[in-house]
């Protein structure tokens, strides 16, 4: 069958998934099981290391949630909650259902699971269905385990029932039920109608770790033949009957208006069927993206841009600078770190500035969304279920349980497609109401209006200083920190902000790690015009180079080695210390290197991984350098599946390479001055250095992957280019000429 022909037939396929999940009834041709979760094991996945070996679960008190269909044809299918994007979660979280039920991988199938907050939430996030902040195995580690385990029991009782046997002499290993005394044994798929009959078990056990037969193992990923036959489908491949393309011409400056349009040339262009405006620009719609696009080029419009932001870089930048000059609010206090200053033997000072930077996904906003009977119906990428319902219910006056989304692969986010404003999908919705619904509506962004009307990681401004006593140890820290809060005005606020702190501002600087007696960080979080929201690593894109960086100089200020002095100031946090060691031991830290070459080092906590990288870079006669090598170690408890954590950490770190070499987004006038790869470049194939990723063993609860690696990138190589040129660095992009 060609793909186009598949993609026809995607709404009615879609459509009985639908159904097929809503009933959570087991039928004829296999096995359904709605399993529960209770909320006391959502805060235990927060707090600490799992302990599940022989832990007994109490159906009593769990919530249903479906996660699992086995088929009479051998077939188990795991229905995934969180998007795939690149980061394996269709991997990743089928293991953990294959561990606990004794599949074989080539079994297990993978499904993306409706928007259904009730049955398929971020159980770290409460009742939000979404995927973000490296969540995804951590959140489900227990309750996929749990699902596994629950019809591997059911699976085991109908075996004993079939049979007359007891259940406890009944073994379950690559797909197969075993009773070896009476040398029988019954396959998944031939037990399945009976195993449908069976009641949920009271209580169920899991699998000790040392008894993991796939966890920890390298499997091959659940995505890869999709994505290479072709057959994936992502948003841009969806083609519904009668469809329109539209594209959208936004305001060239944040804050405009649309004063009036004339599509008079437009409307000639062949295939253009219409130009409607929407509350935040006029809408091009025609029967195929090319003519939409020369349908928007000819579109005249007029904006009103009497309250438009007006500022260009360096003036933000400016008032950023005047604010440090007073203290902010405060996110952390420790002693008296401004008394301590004063009794210091000696102070090292330091001003970093950030800019804004776009999150640039392979794959660009897009969305395709219809209005029928029921409701709405969306097909996209979709990273953000709950709030994307809301928001796109309250456009089209409906429920949210009306908005049916279909979750489709995305070629990359980074935290775009994660918008606490909805923004591209609310877009699509206002697009297809404007039309009276008359045909469903692929709303396609192309690079440059997500580079130029899109969302940004806010630029930063961050002033330091710290004081160390006679025998060169620290004992004091000031830090403040300016830049636009992401929370302001969504509906994260109220959690996520407490006391006017936002608290992805100061992730990475408030719960600095290094024993030090005094320690204050404050925030300014001014009200600027400009749109933003967090970007892969959110507050530790900036907060781990200015620390990274900046305790690299004490260590250096103080005669120090860097390896040395932040080994002693970890101390107290056994986690930081073990990557750290490991990183230096197997980047033979200490060899020596020739006078143009440099090494540097730098550790990091976030989302509760622990990352840390050594860089070894040249430095060319001619003012350039290349990043040769990065060695990496990452602790992230258990290693669900080692080959998926070493791609993240090798991609994670490529990404915040990119940041640290060459990305940035500058404004003239309130006009965004990048468009492309060509103007906002990001990392080339011939400047990715040899990568090493070598992983703590551990039998702490696992924790995130996607994001933790890119951070420290940076400050690695700006403390290599220190021991290679004797210079530091306080700016990103890092440029060796002035």
């Amino acid at each position: 069958m060609k793909k186009e022909a598949m993609i026809c037939e995607a709404k009615i396929v879609n459509e009985s998934r639908r159904e097929f999940l809503k009933s959570g009834l087991a039928t004829s041709a296999g096995l359904t099981l709605g399993i529960y979760f209770p909320a006391v094991l959502a805060r235990q996945a927060q707090a600490g290391p799992a302990k599940t070996g022989g832990q007994v679960v109490t159906q009593a008190t769990f919530e249903p949630n479906a996660f699992v269909h086995i088929g009479t044809d051998e077939s188990v299918t795991v229905i995934v909650k969180h998007l795939e994007m690149g980061q394996g979660t269709y991997t990743g979280l089928p293991t953990l259902v294959a561990e606990e039920l004794d599949a074989t991988w080539s079994q297990v199938r993978v499904e993306a699971a409706p928007a259904d907050a009730t049955r398929y939430n971020n159980l770290l996030w409460g009742p939000t269905q979404g995927t973000g902040g490296s969540t995804a195995v951590a959140n489900s580690y227990e309750q996929m385990r749990k699902a596994g385990a629950v019809a591997r029991e059911m699976l085991v009782q109908a075996a004993a029932v079939k049979w007359g046997v007891n259940a406890e002499h009944i073994t379950v290993q690559e797909g197969m039920v075993e009773h070896r005394q009476s040398n029988r044994k019954a396959s998944f798929g031939e037990l399945v109608e009976l195993a449908a009959q069976q009641p949920v078990p009271a209580e169920v056990f899991m699998k000790d770790p040392h008894e993991f037969r796939l966890i920890g193992t390298v499997l091959p990923r659940k995505d890869n033949a999709d994505k290479v036959n072709g057959s994936a489908l992502y948003t841009q491949d969806v083609k519904l009957r009668g469809m329109l393309t539209a594209l959208v011409a936004h305001p060239p400056r944040f804050g405009a208006k649309l004063k009036q349009f004339d599509a008079g040339e437009t409307k000639k262009v062949n295939g253009v069927v219409d130009a409607i405006a929407i509350p935040n620009g006029v809408a091009v719609l025609a029967k195929d993206f090319w003519s939409a696009k020369q349908g928007r080029d000819r579109l005249q419009v007029d904006w009103d841009e009497s309250n438009a932001f007006r500022l260009g870089s360096d003036e933000i930048m400016s008032r950023y600078k005047r604010l440090a000059q007073q203290p902010g609010r405060v996110a952390r206090k420790v002693g008296d770190a401004r008394a301590a200053l004063n009794e210091s033997s000696r102070v090292v000072e330091a001003t970093y500035e950030f800019p804004y930077l776009a999150h640039a996904a392979m794959e660009p906003m897009n969305c395709v969304i219809e209005l029928n009977q029921h409701g709405c119906e969306i097909w996209n990428g979709e990273q953000f279920q709950t709030p994307d319902q809301m928001a796109v219910a309250s456009v089209l006056g409906l429920k949210p349980e009306q908005v049916k989304i279909n979750m489709l692969y995305a070629g990359g986010s980074f935290g775009r497609r994660a918008n606490p404003q909805s923004d591209y999908v609310v877009e699509a919705a206002h697009i297809v109401k404007a039309i009276g619904g008359r045909a469903p509506v692929k709303l396609v962004w192309t690079r440059e209006d997500d580079m130029r009307a899109g969302y940004y990681r806010p630029m930063y401004f961050h002033q330091l200083r710290a004081g160390v006593d006679t025998g060169g140890n620290p004992i004091t820290w000031q830090h403040r920190i300016v830049g636009q809060s992401i929370l302001k005005g969504t509906s994260f606020e109220q959690a996520l902000a407490k006391d006017g702190i936002d608290q992805t501002s100061v992730e990475g600087a408030a719960n600095l790690p290094y024993v030090i007696p005094n320690i204050t960080v404050d925030l300014h979080s001014p009200d600027i015009g400009i749109p933003v929201q967090w970007w892969r690593s959110v507050g530790s894109t900036h907060t781990a180079f200015v620390v990274e960086t900046f305790i690299d100089e004490l260590a250096t200020t103080v005669g120090a080695d860097p390896f040395e002095f932040r080994r002693d100031l970890l101390r107290e946090h056994p986690r930081h210390l073990g990557v750290l060691e490991l990183v230096a031991r197997k980047a033979r830290w200490g060899q020596a290197l020739p006078n143009n070459r440099g090494r540097g080092i730098a550790v990091h906590e976030s989302f509760s991984s622990y990352v840390a990288q050594v860089a070894e870079v040249t430095v060319a006669g001619d003012g350039t350098f290349s990043v040769d090598r990065v060695v990496i170690a990452v602790d992230c408890g258990i290693a669900v599946n080692p080959d998926v954590i070493r791609a993240q950490m090798e991609g994670g770190m490529g990404f915040g390479l990119s940041a640290a070499l060459s990305s940035k987004i500058t404004l003239n006038q309130g006009r965004v001055e990048q468009s492309n790869f060509h103007d906002y470049t990001v990392l080339r194939l011939n400047q990715m250095p040899e990568v090493e990723v070598h992983i703590v063993k551990s039998t702490a609860a696992p924790t995130g992957v996607g994001e933790p690696a890119t951070p420290v990138i940076a400050p690695a190589v700006a403390n290599a280019l220190h021991a290679a040129t004797g210079r530091r660095f306080y700016e990103l992009p890092l440029r060796l000429s002035t």
